[in-house]
């Protein structure tokens, strides 16, 4: 039987169809929060990535597709199922008999969600793409980068997690909640062009109004102003100065004996690359760990550049727990945080098929 969850998801039912990047994270953040979630694999699969990094907290069911028998089970749990997420290109799931159309038929109230890049409509729906693919199109990697250099990708934080992972999860949930009160399912078209053109919101907004060129470098969270951005430190490493506000900026002054009246004039344009030279000497004189004790405990918004190894020994990250040593490894905790009902890691990376009689048997299916 499955382990007993626990988390404001549970009793939630959910087949992932495996794939790569927003998918499976997405399922592990169900997982996470109870959702007893349901990897389908192939027979010859392995983890979907090194070192099973988004694969914990479900179950594995092995299934070739392409056998008849297999596909008909597959269509018994998405019978059971509350919700499916897949990650092909638009129509392959078509092509194996297993579309939405088919499994709301069988299913009414079914969510059947699907993450792509491109979207399922449009000319380059059926085109191959990453995140930096995605970003290019949306307008978001013209506006990442130094100033005096090329567009720079964020990690593949922005489209695939950010605008692909959380949008399908939202589309989802809001989904689920109107099938509890109309029992009807629906089609989840999750496109990381469509979700990392919503986090530009601010960003489009501010060009409308006048406050954003599309010059990298130039800009007020772009690294263009001197009160944000990074700053070399005199031992190579660096400090993040993110003092924004006027209250912010006078507790930075402070600290850092700025006095000079040039530095009152800190949201005049004119004034950024004069002040930005001064802060970058001034930086150099101390090391990063001198600043950053200099700094902590006060509003100056200066925090050290930390390493992923540095970052786990932090104090801070330490009160709180971000990083949690579950299945024998060190690894981010669930998140967002709930009073009542929080989410917690229930296994390690499971196997593919390793679950397979388990899985049927749980969700009340007999095999094709």
């Amino acid at each position: 039987m499955a382990a007993e969850r626990t988390g404001s998801l549970t009793g939630l039912r959910v087949l992932e169809f495996a794939a790569i990047g927003p998918v499976p994270y997405a399922a592990m953040l169900l997982a996470d929060f109870g959702a007893d979630v349901v990897r389908v694999d192939r027979p010859d699969a392995k983890l979907s990535h090194p070192f099973g990094a988004f694969d914990r907290g479900r179950r594995s069911i092995a299934l070739d597709l392409k056998s008849p028998g297999d596909m008909e089970t597959a269509l018994r749990l998405m019978d059971r199922a509350d919700m499916v997420v897949e990650g092909f290109r638009p129509g392959v799931m078509e092509r194996l008999g297993l579309g939405p159309e088919v499994a709301l038929a069988r299913n009414p109230r079914l969510v059947y969600g699907r993450m792509t890049g491109w979207g399922q409509s449009g000319p380059l729906a059926d085109k191959a793409g990453h995140d930096i693919n995605y970003l290019a199109l949306t307008g978001a990697l013209a506006a990442i980068g130094p100033k005096d250099g090329k567009p720079v990708p964020p990690l593949n934080l922005v489209a695939d997690f950010g605008g692909g992972s959380m949008f399908l999860i939202f589309g989802l949930l809001a989904a689920h909640i109107e099938a509890q009160r109309s029992g009807k399912g629906q089609v989840v078209d999750a496109a990381m062009v469509d979700g990392a053109s919503s986090l530009m919101s601010l960003f489009h907004w501010m060009g409308r109004a006048g406050a954003w060129t599309p010059r990298r470098g130039e800009n007020l969270l772009d690294g263009g102003a001197p009160f944000y951005t990074t700053y070399e430190c005199a031992d190579g490493r660096h400090v993040a100065l993110g003092a924004l506000e006027p209250e912010f900026w006078a507790e930075f002054r402070r600290l850092a004996g700025l006095s000079d009246p040039l530095f009152d004039r800190y949201m005049d344009r004119s004034n950024w690359a004069e002040i930005g030279q001064r802060l970058t000497d001034l930086f150099r004189t101390r090391t990063r760990d001198e600043w950053a004790a200099l700094m902590q405990g006060s509003d100056a918004c200066l925090t050290p550049v930390l390493t992923l190894e540095e970052a786990a020994s932090h104090p801070h990250m330490q009160a709180r727990g971000t990083l949690d040593e579950a299945a024998g490894m060190t690894q981010p905790a669930p998140a967002p945080r709930l009073s009542r009902t929080p989410g917690g890691i229930a296994s390690g990376p499971a196997k593919p098929g390793a679950h397979t009689d388990e899985v049927l048997k749980d969700w009340g299916v007999k095999p094709a």
